[in-house]
């Protein structure tokens, strides 16, 4: 029954997370394969996209106690990620963390298990991404647990400072010295589909003309 806590994290550079607010996770779907965390995690509040700096924490099962205290420690523009170490019984985060963070500055949250106080967490207006929701909550069993340490969430890794994009497809985690190359890639991709799709609304062009799936298909039927 022993803590850890290591400094909080450098923050993300608002220049870097203001480009990587413009960005679809789904877009950096279509060339990264790591760094998403599960399709299992969920929002819970629709229609949302986020991006701030990830600030870690691992709480056993039963116990809230550490996240609890983490609270005090929370800066604007921080994201919380709650590693619950294989636990998706008790639920860690609800109504009261919620207030309790968004007081602080947090911009959003992820746990990797389930959440409660559902009304209460869309009142406070709180982006939250976890895995469902559950009655059954957590209690301050002082069981020890770790801030800011490289946790399993949604089956990858994330380390205290990485970049953290959520929206309502998905969430992604970035190292902070690839998120302006990967977010300006991303915006560039993203005005070249507006341009496709009104190419294909206005004009009539056929979407496999554009992108030359129409030519790879008739090239096999040759």
């Amino acid at each position: 029954m022993t803590y850890k806590i290591n400094a909080m994290p450098e923050q993300i550079a608002a220049a870097d997370l203001a480009l990587l607010a413009q960005v679809e996770t789904a877009t950096l779907g279509h060339w990264r394969h790591f760094g998403f965390l599960s399709r299992q995690i969920q929002p819970l509040i629709p229609r949302r996209r986020v991006v701030g700096t990830a600030v870690t924490i691992a709480i056993p099962g039963p116990d809230s106690t550490l996240l609890h205290h983490l609270l005090s420690l929370l800066r604007p523009g921080d994201f919380v990620i709650v590693d619950r170490l294989h636990d998706d019984r008790y639920a860690c985060w609800g109504g009261g963390v919620t207030v309790g963070a968004k007081a602080a500055g947090a911009v959003g949250a992820v746990v990797d298990g389930p959440c409660t106080d559902l009304e209460e967490i869309e009142q406070s207006d709180f982006p939250m991404w976890c895995r469902g929701i559950s009655p059954i909550t957590t209690r301050l069993y002082d069981l020890g647990g770790a801030i800011n340490i490289p946790v399993s969430v949604g089956n990858t890794v994330v380390m205290p400072g990485d970049a953290v994009l959520a929206d309502e497809s998905g969430v992604i985690v970035l190292s902070p010295d690839e998120v302006a190359s990967e977010a300006q890639k991303a915006i560039d991709t993203q005005v070249r589909g507006k341009a496709r799709e009104a190419s294909v609304r206005e004009t009539g062009v056929k979407l496999g003309d554009i992108s030359g799936a129409t030519e790879k298909v008739m090239a096999k039927l040759l």
